[in-house]
This record gives structure tokens, C-alpha cells and sequence, in this order.
């Protein structure tokens, strides 16, 4: 049950390339964009496109994994935890931003046709 209490799982296509950084002991860490959508007819009966768009993080092994085979529009099935980390900018202000931590990745086809 441990596994079940910040669990993520979403499909969608990335937004953007992988953005890969190393650090100097030699860990890696990925970020990119998701986006996810959901399709309902509104009163009228016409079809709308609700997308929304994730922060995703990645860190070491799946970070490689990320860097070698994902580009913008792939379509990709992640798996992971919810997590939110704060700092203070240059103005002190407190800024927040909620990501999911992936920790397994599953590509499901080819580039989104643009």
C-alpha cells in the first residue's frame, strides 16, 4: 500500500526537448513538459480539447534514459511522485512549483505530426 499514497501516472507528449543538466559528483537530472488532454462536448455538442501541462523531473538512470531516446511530441507514458520544493527569488519572495519526479518511463510511439 506504501506504493499507492503519491503515486502519478500520466501519458501525454512532451512539450519541449529534454532539458539535460550533470552536476560535478556526477548526477544527472532531466526536465521537460507534458502535456496531457481530456476531450467533452460542451452545451452546444461540439468537442473541446482541455489540455494541461506538467512540469516533469527526472533524475540519474532515468534521466539518461530520457536524454537518449525522447524528443519534443513523443508520446510517453510516465511514472512517479507528486512533489513541490520552494526558494526565495532575488526580490525575497517565496516561489513554488510543483513537478512530477519520474521514475519510470514508457514510450508509447513516434513524434506528435506537427
Amino acid at each position: 500500500m506504501n506504493s499507492l499514497k503519491n503515486r502519478v501516472q500520466l501519458i501525454g507528449h512532451l512539450g519541449n526537448d529534454p532539458e539535460v543538466k550533470t552536476f560535478d559528483g556526477g548526477k544527472t537530472v532531466v526536465n521537460f513538459s507534458l502535456a496531457t488532454s481530456d476531450y467533452y462536448k460542451n452545451a452546444n455538442g461540439e468537442k473541446v480539447t482541455d489540455t494541461q501541462w506538467h512540469k516533469i523531473t527526472a533524475w540519474n538512470g532515468t534521466a539518461k534514459i530520457i536524454e537518449k531516446h525522447l524528443k519534443k511530441g513523443n508520446e510517453v507514458g510516465i511514472v512517479g511522485k507528486l512533489t513541490t520544493r520552494s526558494w526565495d527569488d532575488k526580490d525575497g519572495n517565496k516561489r513554488y512549483v510543483t513537478e512530477v519526479v519520474a521514475n519510470e518511463v514508457l514510450l508509447m510511439g513516434t513524434a506528435k505530426a506537427e
